[in-house]
């Protein structure tokens, strides 16, 4: 992997080429479209739910559904970029969810929009392991933990962008057509398929896969089943440590996020615009919250980045879900989210540290899609509790959130120090003698 000039002295950001840059945007925009796409949905559940005469658990199903295809397509999308390079797979996924979002907006029934959205999820996950990959192995090791953070934190910037979208346009498409908001809002989703004619036309493969791939083609072994390696036993402890640290990790963010606008809404009596404060700066401190702690990453360590805040945040959950004080609530909110928001500011850097570079991709997509699995119940279990129970959504998040977090801090500090690591193009795994 080339950069344009090593040493102390010279600026983190001018170390990179033209072409890490450009990798690295592609990646980012990839992400950050994602992001909006997906978590529009979050903000329109009560709407659809009252339009097709449906209980709004039925709604959270296709939340649900959307989350577990992710895991199909990382899984698909992860082994064709080992194979075949980050590139094409990550074009597809643009592509893929791009147009699912669109067909959801005139879905003529509920079944129709689980369909869509269940084939959405499908793209969402094939996005990120190609991204993750095209970026962390672009980039320069000395300040690899930042910009995992600015990358992994934009999906912060892309539900500001949601949340901006809901808060100026659902109203005015409402009030002009009955039941074109949440519509609206869906096809808004067609616009990242734009990211496309960067990547074809600005981004070249990364030079460590592209050595690597070189190297398996000339030796004639071909890690074939890359889902298979990473449970051999040399990578067992930090494949289960990893997919640990993950589920925590998706049921922190859903137990905070994912009922929030409709907790808001429906038991707090926000409107729509004031519901998009917390909602739109809440991302936005997301969003800084990452780089920060990615930054910090570089200093104390990539487990100890992660676990300092999320650690402090165990404490600050009760005060913002235990209030129905609208000023308090935003205080506190928007602490909560300075540290929480940080614990995924390594998911695209150490994940991909973690594993070699002839399985990288499916490794990192693997791992990090199985958490969206297990984030997938969130939002049934948190409605079921609130709802069906009568506990109302505060005390469910609260336990939710707080019981993640202890399970985040344990899978972190489980796993290993990865620091500094420059990511090399030598054939670690040899599957064919292994696997005859």
């Amino acid at each position: 992997m080339s950069a344009t000039a090593e040493g102390p002295d010279v600026p983190w950001w001018k170390e990179p080429t033209r072409d890490q840059w450009y990798a690295y945007t592609a990646a980012w925009l990839g992400w950050t479209l994602d992001a909006f796409d997906f978590t529009v949905f979050l903000l329109i559940m009560a709407p659809i739910a009252q339009e097709f005469g449906v209980p709004l658990i039925e709604v959270t199903a296709i939340f649900t559904i959307t989350l577990i295809m992710r895991l199909a397509g990382a899984t698909a999308s992860g082994w064709l970029a080992d194979r075949m390079g980050r590139r094409a797979p990550l074009m597809i996924s643009i592509l893929w969810y791009s147009i699912c979002n669109l067909l959801a907006g005139f879905s003529p029934s509920f079944t129709f929009l689980f369909v869509v959205r269940a084939l959405l999820g499908i793209g969402m996950g094939a996005e990120w392991p190609a991204g993750a990959a095209l970026a962390m192995e672009s980039w320069p090791a000395r300040s690899r933990g930042f910009m995992s953070g600015v990358l992994q934190g934009s999906w912060g910037l892309g539900f500001a962008l949601s949340a901006a979208a809901y808060g100026l346009l659902y109203s005015p498409l409402e009030a002009w057509h009955p039941g074109y908001g949440w519509r609206g809002m869906l096809v808004l989703g067609v616009l990242p398929a734009l990211a496309c004619v960067w990547i074809r036309f600005y981004v070249k493969e990364p030079e460590v896969w592209a050595e690597n791939k070189k190297q398996q083609d000339t030796s004639q072994k071909q890690v074939s089943l890359p889902l298979f390696a990473i449970f051999k036993r040399k990578y067992l402890f930090n494949t289960i440590t990893g997919c640990l640290w993950m589920a925590a990790n998706f049921c922190v963010y859903y137990a905070i996020w994912a009922m929030l606008g409709t907790y808001l809404q429906k038991e707090l009596g926000w409107t729509p615009a004031q519901v998009s404060v917390p909602v739109f700066w809440g991302n936005i401190l997301t969003f800084l919250a990452c780089a920060f702690w990615g930054a910090m990453s570089e200093k104390v360590g990539r487990r100890w980045a992660l676990m300092i805040p999320t650690f402090i945040g165990i404490f600050i959950a009760p005060l913002y879900l235990l209030t129905t004080d609208p000023t308090m609530f935003l205080v506190w909110f928007m602490l909560m989210i300075c540290f929480v928001g940080g614990k995924d500011a390594l998911n695209p850097g150490w994940l991909s540290e973690r594993f070699p570079t002839e399985v990288r991709a499916t490794a990192a997509g693997f791992v990090y899609h199985q958490g969206a699995v297990w984030g997938a119940f969130v939002a049934p279990v948190l409605t079921y509790f609130a709802v069906n129970q009568g506990m109302g959504f505060a005390m469910p998040m609260l336990y939710g959130t707080v019981g993640s977090l202890i399970v985040y801090v344990v899978a972190v500090y489980l796993g290993p120090e990865t620091k500094g690591m420059e990511m090399r193009s030598e054939l670690e795994i040899f599957e064919r003698e292994e696997y005859p």
